[in-house]
């Protein structure tokens, strides 16, 4: 019975290791987050060139500007696109309003705990994300921004107004003083001398006239520009073009980062997970242990001492249970960050924790499809051509400028200028209708070279981002070879701490029946408990890591070329449990710290 325990135990282990993904292949299409897998066949992978080929044939390496063009655009189709609406299942897990602020305890009181699948919980993040949204957002601001420079290749109309307004009323009081002479002859000689000047002015016997002004009309000015030589404007809008290609890489680029991320923080739970259950499983064995320990003492067969040990090693899970349970608080919330769930919704992992798969492509496989798929290299080559578009915007400024324009201006006034005394006759008319068309030519033929050391700033910064590509391309290739040996040790190290858990449970298992059977002590029951717990939480950590490091892998080469592991074929309900070994853990209080550092001071010695 206890050698086909062991080989079940054995069987299990082995059954989420990567041989046991080798051995059994791959049994869906679709890797762990629901996308179609790599279809290349196994037998074509890490297929090694011919020895007499030789490597350093075809030199130089073709440059970026060749693989890529000098200005790429963005591909989405080389990303699986992010969801837009949320399934049924958790359709109720709709992010709040991004301007919503709790006011209120009730209000960020936690009402559920909400299993999620790594499946579901990327679509929660692609839906809810608010810096996801935010990206899209940029998007169209780039868009705008690139209509708003192709605008120069159309001609401005503008409709203006003058004094009139449109329309307008004008009142007025005219007063004019000629001078007042001191004899009634020069008075009556300056009025004549006037009335000469001024026909219309009716004086006074003093030269002096009042008038008033009372008009109603309206005026309007049409005016129209076109450029028809304009040197900055095919820059500009090549510059806007640019950008707004960026502007997509950069949401795509921040979409797979967000799901690694996702993925990341679900694998962390799935650890927290395993540990709390991990060190509730160690508490559990601990209370076995005192129990038993003590039941020894009161028979004769154990002493004090024993008993001792085995209550400071409870004490010892328990305060590792507390903080397995502090950690695994804080990843819940975390993830529910970065999904951005309701105030009150906590999520939990209900995937099991198990190796996903293997890396099938080889590491050469690995980098020329990083290097294909990374859109951080195609924003520098689109940088360069934004500087080359702004240094010939530059340039432009001191080229000619031309352009046809024309206005057309036109008034209308009913009323007129009269003696104050005579009424104003309003049905009189002016009406004024002019129109003219003309071409211009602006040239700044010289700016004091502004125009040249601008351009040649863009120039150098053009220069400065082709070595910028080269430190991004080494180190896309130095962070995938990490992944990738990180991934063989992940896979080395499985193998190892499976052994070591089994291994560590036996020696467990013998070292309690030896106490028990009075050949053994309690210090080895003890330290072997210790290891069987430090070996299973090895065992799902490097679990973890692994799972982590093919998540990262897949985002950094857009390959999912993972052969999925077969799941393990176990019985549908679990083994019965032992009464005498299914003893109930119990949370420690937190709300007396104090009568407990009461309880643990020792006064000191006289």
């Amino acid at each position: 019975m206890k050698g086909r325990l062991r080989s079940s135990l054995l069987a299990l282990v082995l059954m989420g290791s990567p041989l046991a993904a080798l051995a059994q292949g791959q049994e869906d299409t679709t890797d762990w987050l629901g996308n179609p897998l790599w279809t290349e066949q196994p037998e074509d992978i890490g297929v090694q060139p011919d020895d007499s080929v030789d490597p350093f044939e075809g030199r130089p390496l073709p440059t970026a500007i060749q693989e890529k063009g000098p200005r790429p655009k963005s591909d989405p189709s080389v990303v699986v696109p992010a969801a837009t609406t949320l399934p049924p299942d958790v359709d109720e897990l709709a992010a709040p309003a991004p301007l919503a602020l709790p006011n209120q305890p009730a209000q960020v009181r936690i009402e559920d705990l909400r299993p999620l699948s790594l499946t579901e919980a990327v679509e929660l993040m692609e839906v809810n994300n608010p810096f996801l949204e935010a990206l899209k957002i940029r998007i169209d601001e780039a868009q705008s921004r690139l209509r708003a420079a192709i605008a120069a290749w159309y001609p401005t109309l503008n409709l203006s107004t003058n004094r009139f307004k449109f329309p307008g009323r004008n009142f007025g009081t005219n007063y004019r003083n000629f001078g007042k002479p001191a004899t009634d002859a020069q008075a009556a000689q300056r009025k004549n001398q006037k009335k000469r000047q001024f026909p219309d002015m009716k004086l006074d016997r003093y030269g002096e006239w009042w008038g008033t002004t009372q008009t109603f009309g309206a005026s309007a000015t049409a005016t129209l520009d076109w450029k028809l030589i304009n040197p900055k404007r095919v820059p500009d809008v090549a510059a806007a073009r640019d950008d707004y290609e960026k502007a997509k890489n950069n949401y795509l680029i921040t979409l797979r980062d967000l799901r690694l991320q996702t993925a990341r923080e679900y694998f962390n739970l799935q650890n927290d997970d395993a540990n709390v259950l991990t060190f509730r499983t160690a508490v559990q064995a601990s209370l076995i242990n005192v129990r038993d320990t003590r039941a020894k003492l009161q028979a004769g067969v154990a002493t004090k001492l024993d008993v001792l040990e085995a209550e400071t090693q409870l004490a010892r899970d328990q305060s590792d249970l507390s903080g397995a349970l502090r950690d695994q608080s804080a990843q819940r919330r975390q993830l529910a960050a970065t999904l951005n769930l309701p105030q009150d919704v906590t999520p939990t992992a209900s995937d099991n924790l198990e190796v996903l798969g293997v890396w099938t492509p080889s590491l050469e496989e690995s980098i020329i499809a990083s290097y294909e798929f990374r859109e951080e290299l195609d924003n520098i080559i689109l940088d360069i051509s934004i500087f080359n578009s702004r240094a010939n915007s530059f340039l432009g400024d001191i080229q000619p400028f031309l352009n046809i324009a024309g206005d057309a201006r036109w008034s209308k006034q009913f009323g007129e200028q009269r003696q104050r005394d005579d009424t104003v006759d309003m049905g009189r008319v002016a009406e004024n209708l002019d129109q003219s068309i003309y071409m211009g030519l602006t040239w700044k033929i010289f700016d004091g070279g502004r125009s040249q050391a601008l351009a040649r700033e863009q120039k150098q910064k053009a220069k400065e981002s082709e070595y910028l590509f080269a430190r991004e391309r080494n180190e896309i290739r130095q962070e995938l070879e990490n992944q990738f040996f990180d991934l063989q040790k992940h896979a080395r190290n499985l193998i190892s701490d499976s052994r070591q858990v089994l291994s560590s449970r036996e020696a467990y298992r013998l070292a309690v029946l030896r106490f028990q059977a009075g050949v053994g002590t309690q210090r080895n029951v003890i330290d072997n408990q210790r290891d069987v717990t430090r070996a299973e939480v090895d065992y799902f950590t490097t679990v973890v890591f692994y799972n982590r490091t093919l998540a990262a892998l897949r985002r950094q080469t857009g390959l999912d070329a993972v052969v999925r592991c077969t799941p393990a074929d176990l019985p549908a309900s679990p083994p019965p449990k032992d009464p005498a070994t299914d003893v109930p853990v119990f949370s420690t209080p937190i709300t007396e710290p104090c009568e407990f550092q009461r309880a643990t001071f020792v006064p000191p010695a006289d």
